[in-house]
């Protein structure tokens, strides 16, 4: 194929995808789900928050739940809940900042499970704490929990996906991974990794014609799970601490309609390229305005009990 000729395809097929972006804008979500009945859906960070409520819903469908979680009573607990709904749900207790236990109940899952359809890498950390003040061990904790252990799950479940040319990973992150915030270095490091993970994920899965293999990434604002309790937001009709509810609603559709990257909400899908065009002390002045380089000084996390 000569230059001009590669040139005018890659033309049509931007313009062909435009459109169809455009047209899928205005179907319904519901019209375009994918069928999951009887699929294998491992969840990390199950025993709690918008992890266990993608079990719930996961198993509305006629999933198979693998659920993993370092809290062995909270994960038992959610699968107790989804075993109501009549389907089977397979616990493990793992701490996902250690490599090698990661890879082990990995084997484990697949000796007893088989091979996993859909992966959701959900499993997050935060410390809250400004660079000077959060030790060592602790950002590195954050960034194994939340970007490396991503890397080893997937590398567990990958093989099983591209022989059979099926499968989906979820990624988990942040709008702490598109703009960084004021106290959380760690945890927007980890996000950022997160995001550029499933990026060159999805690029290396087309490379290898891998179609049926798909990845979504979701990246919403802060959730009230209790996470990050105390966050301040100044403007919540347009940056609205978001319910947990709402975000795996959401979350559901983008992985059974395929959507590559999800936003929420929805202002920021304007809001994120605006970053990449506008002065950097552009972008720090509206950040200051809006509040979000303040939103961690109210900030108390999850307490122990929970």
């Amino acid at each position: 194929m000569s230059l001009v000729q590669e040139l005018l395809v890659t033309i049509g097929l931007s313009l062909y995808y435009l459109v169809e972006n455009i047209v899928l804008f205005f179907v319904p979500f519901s019209w375009r789900r994918k069928d999951v009945t009887g699929q294998k859906v491992l969840i990390t960070g199950s025993g709690s928050g918008i992890g266990r409520l993608m079990s719930y819903e996961f198993a509305k469908l006629g999933c198979t739940l693998v659920l993993v979680d370092v809290n062995k009573s909270a994960n038992e607990e959610t699968a107790e809940s989804v075993r109501q709904l009549d389907v089977s749900a397979h616990t493990y207790c793992c701490d996902l900042s250690q490599r090698e236990d990661v890879y082990k109940v990995m084997e484990q899952i697949k000796r007893d499970v088989g091979d996993i359809d859909i992966l959701v890498n959900n499993a997050g950390i935060v410390s809250g704490l400004k660079i000077m003040q959060c030790p060592d061990a602790l950002m590195e904790k954050t960034m194994q929990v939340n970007t490396m252990a991503h890397f080893w799950t997937v590398k567990s479940v990958l093989p099983s996906m591209l022989a059979r040319n099926k499968g989906h990973v979820v990624t988990i992150a942040s709008l702490a991974g598109v703009f960084g915030v004021n106290g959380l270095v760690d945890y927007c490091s980890s996000k950022f990794a997160a995001i550029g993970f499933d990026e060159s994920l999805r690029i290396e899965l087309s490379s290898l014609g891998k179609t049926g293999v798909h990845t979504t990434l979701i990246c919403p604002y802060y959730i009230n799970t209790g996470m990050f309790d105390g966050i301040y937001t100044r403007f919540p009709s347009l940056l609205p601490i978001l319910d947990p509810d709402y975000v795996v609603s959401r979350i559901m559709d983008g992985v059974l309609c395929n959507q590559e990257i999800v936003y929420l909400p929805r202002i920021t899908y304007i809001l994120a390229p605006l970053k990449h065009i506008m002065p950097v002390k552009v972008t720090t002045i509206l950040g200051n305005f809006i509040g979000i380089n303040c939103a961690m000084d109210s900030f108390r996390g999850r307490s122990k009990q929970e």
